[in-house]
Formats: C-alpha cells, sequence, structure tokens
C-alpha cells in the first residue's frame, strides 16, 4: 500500500489528495460511472463540492450541467464558481470555499482560460497547496483535465502534428508534473501531436484520454482508469532517438521507440515506474482499499 502522507519520490512530497482527470463528453444522464465515483472516493455523507467553471464561453449552462448531478443528493452542498476576471481568482472569499470543498471541480471549454484567469492567484495557490496537504479530489473534465498537468497542450490539429512547430504548448496548474494530459484523445485522432509533445519532453508520460473515459490518480503516480472509453499511454523513458532538436518549423519528426499502451476500466498504470498494471496488479497495491481509508476521516 502506497503511503500518502510520508512517501517522497524525486525530492517531492507525495499529495495527499487524489486527482479525477476526464476525457471529456462524460455520461451525465444514466449509469454516471465517471461522475459517481467521484462522488464515492469521499467518504462523508455530507460532501462540499465546488464547480469552476473557468474554462466555458457558457459558464452558467455548463455549472448547472454538473450542478444537476451533484444534487442528485440532497445531503450534499454543492456550489458554483464562474470565475472570469483575476479580481475574481484573488477573492478571498471564493478561497475559503476552496478551503472547505472536499471535492474541486473544472468544467470543460478551453484550458488557457483557466490558466490565464487562475494562473497565480490566491484561488489557483489554494487548490495547489490543498491537493498536496489535504484529503481531498481535484476533478477535470476536457480542458480542466488538460490544464492540471505542468506542461499543458492548449492547440494543434492531430491531423498536421508530427510536424515540428503545429502543437501550442504551455504552462498548465502543474497538479502533476511527471505526465502530459490530452483529451477527446481517440475521437479526434489526437495520437500524433501528443507522440510530438512527448518527444520534446521525454521525461514525461503522455496520457490521452478518450470520451467518456478518466483516471484517478494516487499519490502523483498510481493511476486507475475508471469509465467505458479507453486511456492510451505513451512512454518516453526508453525513447531511443527523434530528430525534433534539429529540424526546421514544419518538418516531419522522426521517432525510434516510442512505446504505446492502452488502458481501459480496471487497469492502470504507474507513472513513477513507468510500469502497466493489471486489475490484480491494482488489487496487491490495494488502490480502492487505499483510496477510501484516507477519507474515511474527512
Amino acid at each position: 500500500m502506497i503511503n500518502t502522507s510520508s512517501h517522497v519520490f524525486r525530492q517531492q512530497i507525495v499529495p495527499n489528495g487524489l486527482l479525477v482527470a476526464i476525457g471529456g463528453n462524460e455520461d451525465k444522464e444514466y449509469d454516471l460511472q465517471i461522475l459517481s465515483t467521484i462522488l464515492s472516493l469521499v467518504k462523508k455523507q455530507n460532501k462540499r463540492i465546488e464547480i469552476i467553471t473557468t474554462a466555458s464561453r457558457y459558464s452558467e449552462e455548463a455549472g448547472q450541467a454538473y450542478h444537476k448531478v451533484f444534487a442528485r443528493d440532497s445531503n450534499h452542498s454543492v456550489g458554483l464558481m464562474h470565475i472570469s476576471s483575476r479580481e475574481q481568482a484573488n477573492d478571498a472569499s471564493l478561497v475559503q470555499r476552496i478551503t472547505a470543498a472536499d471535492i474541486v471541480f473544472f468544467t470543460g471549454g478551453y484550458q488557457l482560460r483557466i490558466t490565464s484567469v487562475l494562473g497565480g492567484s490566491l484561488l489557483e495557490r489554494e487548490i495547489l497547496r490543498k491537493y498536496q496537504q489535504d484529503v481531498c479530489i481535484i476533478a477535470g473534465t476536457s480542458a480542466g483535465a488538460s490544464a492540471m498537468s505542468k506542461t499543458m497542450i492548449y492547440g494543434g490539429e492531430g491531423t498536421i502534428a508530427l510536424r515540428k512547430g503545429t502543437v501550442k504548448v504551455s504552462t498548465g496548474m502543474g497538479l502533476i508534473d511527471n505526465a502530459i494530459i490530452d483529451t477527446h484523445f481517440v475521437e479526434r485522432g489526437r495520437f500524433s501531436r501528443l507522440m510530438q509533445v512527448v518527444s520534446m519532453n521525454s521525461g514525461n508520460t503522455g496520457i490521452g484520454l478518450g470520451e467518456d473515459a478518466a483516471i484517478v490518480i494516487k499519490g502523483g503516480c498510481i493511476l486507475r482508469a475508471i469509465g467505458s472509453g479507453i486511456t492510451v499511454i505513451f512512454d518516453g523513458q526508453h525513447l531511443k532517438y527523434t530528430n525534433v532538436a534539429d529540424i526546421d518549423f514544419d518538418e516531419a519528426i522522426a521517432i525510434e521507440n516510442l512505446i504505446i499502451h492502452t488502458i481501459v476500466n480496471g487497469y492502470g498504470y504507474d507513472l513513477c515506474e513507468n510500469r502497466y498494471l493489471k486489475p490484480d496488479d491494482l488489487k496487491k497495491l490495494d488502490m480502492d482499499e487505499s483510496e477510501a481509508k484516507i477519507h474515511e476521516d474527512n
């Protein structure tokens, strides 16, 4: 079992919180597998949930769609944060709401709205502190998932992405710094754009989340797939060669020995050891039980 309170990897303290990254277009009407899993990770009857709609151009509609799901149980307290300015992102009353939340959920939209509005703000700092120090869930779908990683993809068509400079990359929130997350991955053919980014950042693992696919990340290392969709893993640890540093803009990229895995519901991956995890491997890590235990006293 992973000791989430004191385990240290790469000179970094392992966070006490859990991340849930969703590839987008998750079911919000029928089995609610992914969204109900988020709720189940917190072992409290009365949960406090804050929904941040900053990524969406249609914040009211985006917020209400998730409010409807999370508020089905009347015991839960569900708040909406339509944060669209730097002033709001530094509002002490909103920061206090984040401090009190058990679950912080980012809707989809455009990830640059998240980083440009929240980046460096008091609210973002509190989210980062909370994830590191508190027992909590930080979750996001589509843009809300892409913005979690330190290196953030925010643009670039998959059809032309294996040409240098065609993928747009910026700095994300940095909740996880050993992986790069892309979303709507299978459905929008984004394989080549994540391959390009991993070839330029081979110390990071690429995580391509399909629609109605999600991962629960524990301790910054162990991830478990949930949902009906597919998650694709790009392991650059054993990359033997790429020409990306030696070619000009828009020239084709050569990559040797980039390893690709796919995981589905019940499978996982160890980001710190670059190791594929089958269902029995996750059971040996006691992931389900340990997830529950760290929330019992919250």
